[in-house]
């Protein structure tokens, strides 16, 4: 099984720990958010990934060189343009169409995000019920919020300051949860023929596109694992401080 880890953007959020050096490579207790990501993925038996990198890319490239790839075959996906997700997904599909066939699925991952989400077992749901995508999702607070229906498939989106349902299909849904997610997906590559969108756009409007054309976009009910944003510095501290007291 093969990965991608989204690494590319400006980390604005972090600064100033991104002042010098790209978001993959903020510490946490010592060990950078890159580092950690790959040992998750590496722990779940995964050895091929490919990064896409744009911000400070040379220093990722260097990093990686230095440590030896950390055992792993990595290739890097430079973005002289930022791309968003699904532009930089789309841009390394070779990496994943190079796979033996079309049931490869596989992991994308937020390098700014940390969790204990049971990928092995996030896969096995993704293959049982032979989605085209599997989004971790959890039932906490967000400003962006996807809607699921009783059967966990998407069905729309929370938009706007007011949170204006936005529903794939005109009929009215009832059974709706409002879910955040959480940045790590499992993938089928056919969705990489399906994939018009063009330039720089996010994976979740391709989601909401192909959900409304009745392909299955489904939620992994993550609830049950640690899981946090590392978008913010204070966010940093905080898992700082739940390593120390063993909530991770």
């Amino acid at each position: 099984m093969k990965a991608m880890i989204l690494a590319a953007g400006l980390g604005t959020r972090l600064r100033p720990l991104t002042d010098a050096r790209p978001k993959a490579l903020v510490e946490v207790a010592g060990r950078t958010l890159l580092e950690i990501t790959l040992a998750r993925l590496r722990l779940f038996g995964i050895r091929e990934v490919i990064i896409n990198v744009h911000h400070f890319a040379d220093m990722v490239v260097e990093y990686l060189k230095q440590n030896d790839n950390f055992g792993m075959h990595i290739e890097i996906s430079r973005e002289e343009l930022l791309l968003d997700t699904g532009g930089g997904l789309k841009k390394a599909a070779w990496f994943f169409e190079a796979s033996s066939g079309n049931d490869d699925s596989f992991i994308l991952h937020n390098v700014d995000v940390i969790s204990t989400i049971d990928l092995e077992r996030m896969v096995q749901f993704h293959k049982e019920r032979q989605a085209l995508a599997t989004l971790a999702m959890q039932g906490r607070e967000t400003s962006r919020y996807l809607l699921f229906d009783e059967q966990l498939r998407l069905c729309g989106r929370l938009s706007g300051k007011d949170q204006h349902a936005e529903f794939v299909h005109s009929s009215q849904q009832i059974d709706v949860q409002a879910l955040a997610f959480s940045g790590i997906h499992v993938i089928s590559p056919r969705i990489f023929s399906m994939m018009s969108e063009d330039g720089a756009f996010s994976i979740v409007t391709s989601y909401l596109r192909l959900a409304k054309q009745g392909e299955k976009i489904i939620g992994f009910q993550a609830d049950e694992y640690y899981w946090r944003d590392l978008g913010r510095p204070e966010n940093v501290v905080q898992v700082e401080q739940d390593l120390k007291n063993n909530v991770l």
